[in-house]
């Protein structure tokens, strides 16, 4: 590991240029999984010679994107980037050996990867060839663009997004059984830019059955980068017309069973293109949603969609495993008569043992209100 960054200020013109470099990452977002998303521009003499951004996985990095705009004008220049250049061969030749064999020689750093693969190595590599090496700059906001890939790194599995549409007094339906539209038109365009960034989508089989959804991407009239469909099904009851089903030419529909599934029941799901993983059950007789998420990081989903149903919401909740939250509520009042939000989740106590928000964001959707923040979980919560 590196030690600390060289011990002066950052600049107003080094935030300026970070700022730049965050802006041209962020044009990557939901294309690069299961890479992080990076940016990165070069300056000499205060000017901007070069751009550049991770745009997939198994494409140049941000830093050799830059790099090959710039050419020989990057002799003396200074690189901002997000994210630690890399210092192993991947997909692409390591960045920290470009970087240094570019002509930089000031190289100033968002954040250090801590992909074990990094980790500080590109940034030790880089001083050793002679360059200065600053890091920590907006580190925050770098950290926060690449939540789902720190997430996968150090824990195995994706980052988990909750989202429902709800309510005032906390409904996601007007009659239990019954699929109903809650929220607006500016709503649902959000949650299909959601979709378009996120890895994959979950829900339970009681919404399959019931809402018979696509679960896919629709932006602005076109279709956007659909998700991998996750259907939580123990005993594979739901109907092989269902759309997740039909709808499956890209070969995205994966579907959690039970071991105990079955068999002819896996088969006739397999040959119609959808892939079956039986997975463990937990005490309760429900899918164990800890095996799953450490399947789906196996195969390399950083970020989860969760969109139900409540059941699914409550086990989600109940096992720890949400990490971002986004609830959009509709100015209406469904009565008890509807189905609650979040079942089979409860909080033991008192306000301080409820499950809270940080980094809380509101968001006015025409008549909708967005209440988003990343979730904590008390110490001493059931």
């Amino acid at each position: 590991m590196v030690g600390p960054a060289v011990a002066r200020e950052f600049s107003d013109s080094d935030i300026y240029f970070m700022r730049l470099a965050l802006r041209e990452a962020r044009k990557g977002i939901g294309r690069t999984s299961p890479n992080p998303c990076v940016g990165a521009v070069i300056v000499k003499e205060d000017e901007i010679i070069a751009r550049g951004y991770h745009k997939k996985a198994g494409g140049p990095h941000a830093e050799i994107e830059a790099l090959n705009k710039a050419g020989d004008r990057a002799i003396g220049a200074t690189m901002y980037v997000t994210l630690e250049p890399c210092n192993h061969t991947g997909k692409t030749p390591p960045c920290s050996r470009a970087v240094a064999a570019s002509g930089i020689n000031n190289v100033c750093i968002g954040m250090l990867d801590p992909n074990p693969l990094v980790n500080g190595s590109g940034a030790e590599f880089l001083r050793r060839a002679g360059i200065e090496v600053r890091h920590g700059l907006l580190e925050d906001q770098c950290r926060k663009l690449n939540q789902s890939f720190l997430t996968y790194i150090s824990k195995g599995r994706p980052w988990v997004v909750l989202k429902a549409g709800l309510t005032l007094d906390g409904r996601i339906t007007f009659r239990k059984n019954r699929g109903d539209a809650i929220t607006g038109p500016q709503s649902s365009k959000w949650v299909h830019r959601l979709r378009d960034r996120c890895d994959a989508i979950l829900v339970g089989s009681n919404t399959v059955t019931i809402d018979d959804p696509s679960l896919t991407a629709r932006i602005d009239r076109r279709r956007g980068k659909n998700p991998t469909r996750i259907i939580l099904d123990t005993t594979l009851k739901i109907s092989p017309e269902a759309k997740v089903i039909t709808h499956n030419e890209d070969r995205l529909t994966w579907i959690f069973c039970s071991s105990s599934a079955p068999p002819e029941k896996i088969i006739h799901l397999e040959n119609l293109g959808v892939d079956v993983l039986p997975i463990p059950v937990d005490d309760s007789g429900r899918l164990s949603l800890t095996e799953a998420l450490r399947v789906l990081g196996s195969r390399q989903i950083t970020s989860l969609l969760v969109e139900g149903g409540a059941a699914v919401h409550g086990a989600f909740l109940k096992a720890g495993l949400v990490d971002h939250l986004q609830f959009f509520y509709a100015p209406l009042i469904a009565g008890d008569g509807g189905t609650s939000v979040i079942e089979g989740f409860r909080v033991v106590g008192g306000r301080e043992d409820a499950v809270r928000l940080v980094n809380v964001r509101h968001r006015r959707l025409d008549d909708d209100l967005l209440i988003s923040g990343d979730v904590v979980y008390p110490s001493n919560g059931d």
